[in-house]
């Protein structure tokens, strides 16, 4: 069975920076699209980033030039460095993963099978 577990979230002050982690609990972590997600309260989920088995990535535009995807196979874990941060960053964030080496071009839950518990990461000014 398939695990993701995220790490890495924490309250910090505008314009701070946090890495986030997710380590996969699954042999061919390769073959898979990778996401993250975030959910603040009250509002939808909505996906922030991804990145496909050849390690191309996209983004939502909110999070452009801020949000960095990234991923290392060997240690099966993908990551998601944030800086600049902003209040409206607050929320839960989610890393997901689908087998199938390529994303879509919108990152949408549907299309992702596998999901973490998730990370709170909390902004304050």
């Amino acid at each position: 069975r398939v695990q993701l577990l995220e790490s890495g979230g924490g309250s910090v002050q505008v314009g701070g920076s946090l890495r986030l982690s997710c380590t996969i609990s699954e042999f061919w972590y390769s073959d898979y699209c990778m996401g993250w997600f975030r959910q603040a309260p009250g509002k939808e989920r909505e996906g922030v980033a991804e990145i496909d088995a050849g390690r191309s990535t996209n983004y939502a535009d909110a999070v452009k030039g801020r949000f960095t995807i990234s991923k290392d196979n060997a240690k099966s874990t993908l990551y998601l460095q944030i800086n600049s941060l902003k209040p409206e960053d607050t929320a839960m964030y989610y890393c997901a993963a689908v087998l199938r080496p390529y994303c879509y071009a919108r990152i949408e839950q549907k299309d992702f099978t596998y999901w973490g518990q998730g990370t709170q990461v909390t902004v304050s000014s």
